[in-house]
């Protein structure tokens, strides 16, 4: 799964957040000066053909959704960020954590207890 560009992502959010939208209530929810309806339509229908959100017919109209929740999305892209920068070793992610002091081996071995009991 690709990385979302930025303005991908408010679009992201903004289904995470409010559920099913039509393209001209997503317009609604930014603030002034506002997308164009078709640059907004657009990006949605590319969304849309990567898999991220999916449709449902009114008529001539679609309603759009989110198709994976803001949860797998942040999972595939840790899972894609340790693949690509750390030849898939979630050793060497942590270490990097660790090493620049962005964990502390205190909540380390906190991590390790919840880990354990969940076993």
């Amino acid at each position: 799964m690709r990385k979302l560009t930025k303005k991908e992502e408010v679009i992201m959010n903004r289904f995470w957040d409010e559920g099913p939208l039509f393209v001209r209530e997503l317009r609604e929810l930014y603030p002034d000066p506002k997308p164009s309806f078709s640059t907004l339509s657009t990006q949605v229908r590319t969304l849309q053909s990567d898999g991220f959100i999916d449709h449902k017919d009114y008529g001539p109209t679609y309603q759009y959704f989110a198709k994976i929740s803001r949860d797998e999305y942040n999972e595939r892209s840790l899972i894609g960020l340790i693949d690509k920068y750390f030849d898939n070793s979630y050793m060497k992610a942590v270490s990097a954590l660790v090493k620049e002091e962005k964990i502390t081996v205190e909540q380390l071995k906190e991590l390790i207890d919840i880990v354990e009991k969940q076993k």
